[in-house]
């Protein structure tokens, strides 16, 4: 069942009972759980915000949204994995098939979300960036609004080192291999991934490769790949003949920055337990 639903409040009440009313087709204990894993928004002028107590008042002229997928909301994922914790800011293992952040139709299944529910801690979160659904690896989550900031400016200036190992379709050839990146222009943006051999793979049919992107474009990796003919193995969106039921094969091991003018450096690295592929 997938309903999407805006309600106009009429008259002062507590939000489940409003709800009740409206999606009679719902059970309360449905549209509790729905409100619990934010498929459920309050909305007054240009204020807007997940609400997930059922028994927060809202007022006439307040709106609840309302979407609401059966499917999607049974649905569980691997947890993430805290990996540090700086206090201003933690790092975290992604596992593949949990988002990044959330969306109106819920968040319960995102590593936002888990990062703010962890030991009760209470306190905020701030998403810096994304890893595709279908991949993991390591992701950092800011825990105060100045170090959300610097950490964001150094990703737009891309003084942030993200490295990731894929695994890919096929051998590349020596001239490939020689030259080490891709530099195909992608939505109309120069952008460049540079890549290395993973020494000691040894399956002849794929090609383990440790890999730095220069620039972040979307899907950069997964597209740029699928464009020479070794698309990334398990890609369900790029590349032909690439299937592989172990999922997607790309995930990202490695981190580096530097904060406080430069003065204080990080280096975070994916423990091998966490690793999908077991050469390094």
């Amino acid at each position: 069942m997938r309903i999407s639903k805006t309600i106009v409040v009429s008259e002062q009440a507590l939000a489940i009972d409003v709800l009740c009313a409206a999606v009679p087709e719902l059970s309360k204990a449905r549209l509790k759980d729905a409100m619990n894993k934010g498929a459920v928004s309050w909305q007054r002028g240009k204020q807007h915000k997940r609400l997930r107590r059922a028994q927060s008042p809202v007022a006439a002229g307040e709106q609840l949204h309302l979407n609401y997928d059966s499917d999607l909301l049974q649905r569980s994922c691997d947890a993430p994995v805290l990996v540090a914790d700086e206090g201003n800011f933690s790092v975290w293992f992604k596992p593949a098939g949990m988002l990044s952040q959330g969306n109106e139709w819920g968040d319960h299944l995102s590593l936002l979300r888990f990062a703010e529910l962890y030991n009760n801690s209470k306190r905020p979160v701030f998403l810096l960036h994304r890893l595709d659904r279908e991949a993991s690896g390591l992701m950092l989550v800011a825990h105060q609004q100045k170090t959300a900031a610097e950490l964001s400016q150094l990703i737009q200036q891309h003084q942030i080192s993200k490295k990731y190992q894929v695994l890919v379709l096929g051998k590349l050839d020596a001239t490939l291999m020689a030259a080490g990146q891709i530099n195909a222009v992608l939505d109309g943006k120069a952008c460049e991934t540079r890549f290395s051999p993973v020494p000691g793979w040894q399956e002849p049919a794929t090609t383990l490769l440790d890999i730095t992107l220069i620039s972040g474009r979307k899907h950069q990796i997964r597209r740029h790949f699928a464009d020479i003919g070794h698309p990334v193995m398990g890609d369900p969106r790029y590349g032909t003949h690439n299937q592989d039921p172990a999922g997607l094969g790309l995930q990202a091991v490695e981190l580096s920055f530097a904060l406080v003018g430069g003065r204080r450096k990080y280096h975070y690295q994916l423990p091998a337990e966490l690793r999908r592929y077991g050469v390094k």
